[in-house]
């Protein structure tokens, strides 16, 4: 007789079950990305249920938690909601995010949502606060490059990075940032007389790479770090770019369709448990990806 699936257990995955989370995304029609899932699961925790067959993971979901800056209650990042294509609107999505609110007890929570996914996170109290736009294609730079300094990350570079960061997100994510440098194939900061006033990475895969986190004092510079950042990507000059960036950016977001880039998809951006992201958005360009915020 069939396991019904809502008695299916929901257990906490490990790095051992990469390989199943990547083959979930790769059923879903989303690329494998190993890479991103290796991270994901090292920084964060995240929560599947077993198909009842045996073919792996049935659905599954991870959470990231960063720890409370300036006396708040912390924040956490819901990403990778995925349902196998034969268990689809069977409740699986809906077991999983109950299960996933239960575990985040009172912290605020953010994600990012599709179209298909908003209904199920709107009926469980999530608000919408904003957009962010994904870009792709191959980047042209400009002839005129913009005008603010950038260099390669050094290793002294990362508390500086993490105060910055910190201070733009309002939380603390010190155990995803200080894995950026292995994860990164491109780490850049941009600096003035006063210090370091932006930063950002670019990730490999196997489509595209991810431009991620972008943080920066203004456009300009933000500008400048993406160029510093597709210009020193030398192994790979015509490999496509991807990168998410908040709407609210509209000089920026039209600067790289100018480039080179074209819309891709749009997610909804949604909290839970408080009214807004906490930070400074002016500064927050692009995440590092969307499942991290």
């Amino acid at each position: 007789m069939p396991t019904s699936l809502s008695v299916l257990p929901i257990r906490r995955l490990t790095l051992g079950d990469l390989i199943s989370c990547a083959d979930l995304a790769e059923d879903r029609g989303w690329a494998r990305e190993e890479h991103r899932w290796g991270l994901l699961l090292a920084a964060g925790t995240g929560y599947g249920i077993d198909d009842p067959e045996g073919k792996g993971l049935a659905a599954v979901c991870v959470i990231t938690s960063y720890d409370p800056s300036g006396g708040d209650r912390g924040l956490a990042a819901i990403g990778m909601m995925l349902v196998a294509g034969r268990h689809t609107r069977q409740g699986l999505g809906r077991r999983l995010m109950t299960h996933v609110l239960g575990e985040a007890s009172d912290t605020p929570l953010m994600l990012h949502a599709t179209e298909y996914g908003r209904p199920l996170y709107q009926q469980l109290g999530f608000t919408d606060i904003g957009a962010t736009e994904t870009v792709v294609g191959r980047f042209r730079s400009p002839e005129t490059a913009p005008s603010v300094m950038t260099r390669p990350a050094a290793a002294g570079d990362l508390p500086a990075i993490v105060r910055l960061d910190t201070e733009v997100f309002g939380a603390d994510r010190t155990h995803v940032i200080a894995r950026l440098p292995a994860f990164a194939d491109r780490l850049r900061v941009a600096e003035d007389s006063s210090g370091l006033i932006g930063y950002a990475a670019a990730w490999p895969t196997p489509e595209a790479h991810v431009i991620g986190p972008l943080v920066a004092a203004d456009t300009v510079t933000a500008k400048s770090l993406i160029c510093s950042l597709v210009s020193s990507l030398t192994a790979a000059p015509d490999r496509p770019v991807r990168t998410m960036i908040d709407v609210r950016h509209e000089e920026l977001l039209a600067w790289v369709k100018e480039h080179g880039l074209k819309q891709a998809a749009r997610t909804t951006t949604m909290v839970h448990g408080i009214p807004d992201l906490p930070g400074d958005w002016t500064r927050r360009f692009a995440p590092l990806n969307l499942a991290t915020g």
